[in-house]
């Protein structure tokens, strides 16, 4: 307590100006660096009230405080990213490293190169990205050499070099993939043109080239030279193609960013498109993991500094789904309500909940134990549960108008449907149509069993069914004993809701919920399992009481006539006709004469 009175009384001391401040361990550790508007009251937040959780503990590792004063909020911004990227103290958020991603490069040289590259180094070189996706970054590569034959060679192309003939055109100069300015087939002001509106294309400025390109197809269709000008159309024709393939919003959106973000169980995920000339040019979406209590403001204006920085982008205005406090120099924040800057939030929004799907998806395929625990988790806290729901059974029950009554029950572990413990059930005390008594019959003798027998018991019992059901099913769990040990929920059709025991309330789930669609997964099952064995057991009653009593009429043929007919009293109603097409003029025969001496 000594060390955080001396850090609280130094608190004070410090300057109510914008800066960084930088939290370290005994060891001289950084363990976390924070930015601030006013230093001296943020960094006295942190001791002036009792604080919980992960924050806790962090002020229990702080040693020392050092800080840096900058001019703006932003400019602290700026430095606590570059900070956390170079040191990643272990209690800040976790942001992705650029290393990895891709570069399109155009050397500093005479009749510059273009290529991709992973190591930007400071030659005089310009670096465009970088590119979140190897494939995006590739398509306008090869747009580009579609369009622009430059040179792919390492020569030294001095004009000193060239004047003395000292090389020879290569086979890219006879595909014409290359212009040969090894050899001076093209001016270097030619090539330097080319470049210039090369870097134009990879900024998204395409709306302005391909003014440019018409321009000079005119001018060149005027003074009838139709070879260059048929060069140049054929150029617009590529760059147009491309263009149309672009996520165009409007004529009238100029440079903009729009982020949008959304919180998983554990990180955080923001989206960022580049939108220039109405159309996104580059899209990027940064998973960030908050080490703290982070806001959703805190990951947001932290992503919105590093995605700019790392994209170097320019754009004046800022698309957002919220108000920040951060301000940028020159820039506007806007958050929309309507029109074509709500519609491009939207877009992006939606892009980052497919993002999630997929990453959930291959999680899933990598570790499937994982999966399975992050759906029962989410079931446990849908449905108030005490424990994880492991082991889960659902009941159901089938019958048409009282005959043939039968139940099923289906099992779900680890929130995988367990087949092999499927189980069917014949009511045996129950009389006609009554699925609350049937309900309360087969919980009884399920669980009756399993207690006789010392087995493994749920600790959810889901039945098909509302109050009723919920009811019946109580009233056997109370008699054995086991109302205090196990879930039961029922699920009414109609609606969906989920009814349990003691709440007069039913419970309405998010129809899109993985905890609602495991329970219809469990109940659909049951249904189908259970009509399954009634359609058996309802066939083989009605075969032995009256087809199979038809001498010359087999079980197989009167399956055949049942499936076709659907019921005996439409078989004893059909036409010769009708009966002959099914099994046969002699067959036919038979069972008229059969029905009309037994009317």
């Amino acid at each position: 307590m000594i060390v955080n009175n001396f850090l609280k009384f130094f608190a004070q001391s410090l300057p109510e100006n914008p800066g960084v401040y930088q939290y370290f361990d005994a060891d001289k550790n950084l363990i976390y660096v924070g930015k601030a508007k006013n230093l001296k009251k943020r960094v006295s937040s942190y001791f002036n009230k009792d604080q919980e959780g992960k924050t806790r503990v962090l002020l229990s590792k702080i040693a020392d405080i050092k800080y840096i004063v900058v001019d703006t909020e932003f400019d602290a911004f700026l430095l606590e990213n570059n900070l956390i990227k170079k040191y990643r103290p272990r209690y800040n958020v976790m942001l992705k490293d650029d290393k990895t991603y891709p570069w399109i490069c155009i050397k500093n040289e005479p009749f510059p190169r273009i290529f991709y590259t992973r190591n930007p180094i400071k030659d005089g070189s310009q670096y465009f990205g970088p590119y979140p996706s190897l494939k995006m970054m590739n398509t306008l590569l090869e747009l580009i050499r579609k369009i622009y034959p430059l040179r792919n060679c390492t020569l030294n192309l001095s004009e000193e070099n060239i004047a003395k003939k000292k090389y020879k055109v290569c086979l890219e100069y006879h595909i014409k993939n290359c212009k040969g300015p090894c050899v001076g087939k093209i001016s270097e002001a030619e090539y330097l043109q080319n470049i210039a509106e090369i870097k134009q294309i990879i900024k998204g400025n395409i709306s302005q080239v391909l003014k440019e390109l018409r321009g000079r197809m005119m001018k060149f269709a005027e003074n009838l030279q139709f070879e260059e000008a048929q060069a140049i159309k054929e150029k617009l024709d590529a760059l147009e193609g491309y263009q149309s393939k672009s996520t165009v919003f409007s004529n009238t959106l100029q440079d903009i960013d729009v982020f949008a973000i959304i919180k998983s169980e554990e990180n955080f995920y923001v989206n960022f498109f580049k939108v220039v000339d109405g159309a996104v040019v580059q899209i990027h979406t940064l998973e960030l993991k908050p080490r703290l209590d982070e806001t959703s403001e805190d990951i947001l204006s932290l992503a919105i500094v590093d995605i700019r920085q790392r994209f170097n982008s320019k754009a004046q205005e800022i698309v957002l789904p919220f108000e920040l406090s951060l301000k940028i120099p020159k820039t506007t924040l806007t958050v929309p309500k309507i029109g074509e800057k709500k519609s491009l939030l939207e877009l992006a929004e939606r892009n980052l909940k497919f993002y999630l799907l997929e990453k959930q998806k291959h999680q899933n395929l990598v570790d499937p134990e994982r999966h399975s625990k992050r759906i029962l988790n989410q079931m446990k806290d849908d449905l108030a549960l005490p424990i994880l729901p492991t082991y889960i059974e659902c009941f159901d029950n089938s019958n048409i108008q009282g005959d043939y009554p039968v139940a099923a029950m289906t099992v779900m572990k680890n929130a995988k449907l367990s087949k092999k413990d499927y189980r069917h059930f014949n009511i045996k005390t129950v009389e006609g149509a009554n699925d609350f008594a049937s309900m309360e019959e087969i919980i009884y003798r399920r669980y009756n069993r399993l207690l006789a027998e010392n087995g493994e018991l749920p600790q959810l019992i889901i039945v098909d069914g509302g109050k009723g059901q919920l009811s019946a099913a109580m009233k056997s769990l109370k008699k054995l004993g086991l109302s205090e040990k196990i879930y039961l929920i029922g699920i009414a059709e109609r609606l969906e809701e989920i009814y349990r025991p003691g709440d007069p309330h039913p419970l309405h789930l998010d129809k899109k919920s993985e905890t609602l669609k495991m329970i219809q997964q469990l109940r659909d099952e049951a249904h189908r399992f259970g009509i399954t064995h009634y359609r058996k057991k309802h066939e083989k009653g009605l075969i032995k009481t009256e087809l199979t009593d038809i001498k010359g009429i087999g079980e197989t043929l009167a399956v055949k006539l049942l499936h076709h007919f659907h019921s005996v009293k439409n078989i004893k109603q059909a036409s010769f006709e009708e009966l002959e097409s099914v099994v046969g003029a002699a067959k036919a025969k038979i069972i008229q004469n059969y029905f009309s001496q037994n009317v």
